[in-house]
């Protein structure tokens, strides 16, 4: 887990999480902005289980991420959780409360078609935000 180097730009900073299709894909897990913002990529969790235990799965990998840049739950500002039934709204939304009832992040939820794995039915992005120090 270890950030890029490769990245001319000292005000972004690329955090991988050393997941297989990083590489393959040539995307980071997360890119720290000079501004405070944090992106993270989609994150799933095909072996957790059903909807609700995915979601809290793929979010636990998001976090990871946010870690690596020093913020965390508390600094989220906007999630999107991708489905591939609507009939996992409430659970994905149950674990969505559970991890963010305090910090109330902007959301969006939305029904999708499918993912590259099939065993897949949640995946989640996140963007954080803390104000950099002086």
């Amino acid at each position: 887990m270890s950030s890029s180097s490769a990245d001319s730009s000292p005000s972004v900073r690329r955090i991988s999480s050393g997941g297989p299709y990083e590489d393959v894909i040539a995307y980071s897990r997360a890119v720290q902005l000079g501004n405070g913002l944090v992106l993270v990529s989609g994150c799933t969790a095909a072996d957790a289980g059903g909807p609700y235990d995915q979601a809290v799965a793929a979010f636990d990998v998001a976090f990871k991420a946010l870690a690596q840049a020093g913020l965390g739950p508390e600094d989220v500002v906007r999630t999107r959780m991708y489905l591939t039934h609507a009939r996992d709204v409430d659970e994905v939304g149950r674990a969505h409360k559970e991890l963010f009832d305090a910090v109330r992040p902007a959301a969006t939820m939305l029904i999708v078609s499918g993912f590259v794995d099939p065993g897949m039915v949640v995946e989640v992005e996140v963007e954080a935000y803390r104000e950099p120090s002086a």
